[in-house]
């Protein structure tokens, strides 16, 4: 029985196929039911959750689910659609590794997942009052009170020794290489 077949009572799912893994598009209402589904079919690795800001479309945001058995031979990939301001079931009863995937995806985008454990940032400050990866963020940052903080300046270590110049060679660009080809 493909993993289609099996799915398909949960209701709500389009599949695809691409090089030999299948993707999932499923409701927002079904996605917790059919991730539980799964790995009783042998997705035992959650190997990722990642989101992607589609600005402008709703429902604006989507979730990414990267699923594989033990022994790599199969993958998946779970979709839901969500609007702003809409929370996902934490998925973190399932495999424990949600935990942080999913509190970055809250740091970085601001969607929130019910029953998580420890729904806090991971990356940036508690108090940090944005979300840097959305779409809507400008790419220049936003003026901070803590001045070195989150600037947008010039960065610290340029032209420094250990950084390299977009175009350069291997002996311009790469200190330790300078004299030995």
């Amino acid at each position: 029985m493909s993993i289609e077949t099996d799915l398909q009572a949960l209701g709500q799912t389009k599949y695809s196929q691409f090089r030999g893994e299948t993707t999932i598009n499923v409701g927002l209402s079904t996605l917790y039911p059919i991730l539980e589904r799964c790995k009783e079919l042998g997705y035992e690795m959650l190997l990722d959750i990642s989101s992607l800001d589609h600005l402008g479309e709703e429902p604006r945001f989507e979730m990414v689910y990267e699923l594989a058995t033990l022994d790599d031979s199969k993958h998946l990939r779970v979709k839901t659609k969500l609007a702003e301001g809409v929370d996902v079931p934490s998925a973190v009863p399932l495999w424990k590794t949600a935990n942080w995937h999913e509190r970055e995806v809250y740091d970085m985008m601001g969607i929130k997942f019910s029953n998580h454990p420890n729904m806090e940032r991971i990356l940036m400050w508690e108090g940090f009052p944005y979300f840097p990866l959305r779409k809507d963020f400008p790419l220049a940052g936003k003026e901070s009170e803590m001045p070195d903080v989150a600037f947008s300046g010039i960065a610290p270590l340029e032209g420094g020794p250990f950084v390299t110049s977009p175009g350069s060679t291997r002996e311009s660009g790469e200190p330790r290489a300078k004299g030995e080809s």
